[in-house]
């Protein structure tokens, strides 16, 4: 089976690699990165340039653990693109990352993570990144 999970190049992104990481090695998984972005890396620093990239699939390879690192822009955002993904692969979980944010902040501007968690049909695993 294959973990999804939802990576970009930030706290929240590289906590979200490394728990996936540690949990398909667990469960003796693959993993299917994905990178989205609704734009392009100019105007969104979710997207991973090619350095961010190639770091990412170097600490992928050295885990040996096996690997599709996936990088799109989808102008539906990145929940969307993650849950498809997920039915795609017939994930047997998801990955993301969680940003902390406030309870006004939740509320104005909504949540790709809780879209992911209400309408995934797997267990999504989501991590926060240390303080």
């Amino acid at each position: 089976m294959t973990i999804v999970v939802g990576w970009t190049p930030s706290p929240q992104g590289e906590a979200a690699l490394t728990f996936a990481l540690d949990e398909a090695d667990r469960r003796g998984e693959e993993l299917y990165v994905l990178n989205t972005s609704k734009g392009d890396r100019i105007s969104d620093p979710r997207y991973a340039d090619d350095d961010q990239l190639a770091e990412a699939r170097r600490r992928l390879e050295e885990s040996g653990i096996g690997f599709e690192i996936v990088q799109e822009i989808d102008p539906r955002g990145g929940a969307e693109h993650v849950l498809d993904a997920a039915e795609r692969v017939s994930a047997s979980a998801i990955v993301i990352g969680l940003r902390r944010r406030s309870p006004t902040g939740k509320l104005l501007f909504g949540s790709e993570a809780q879209t992911i968690l209400l309408e995934a049909d797997c267990p999504v695993l989501a991590v926060k990144a240390p303080r």
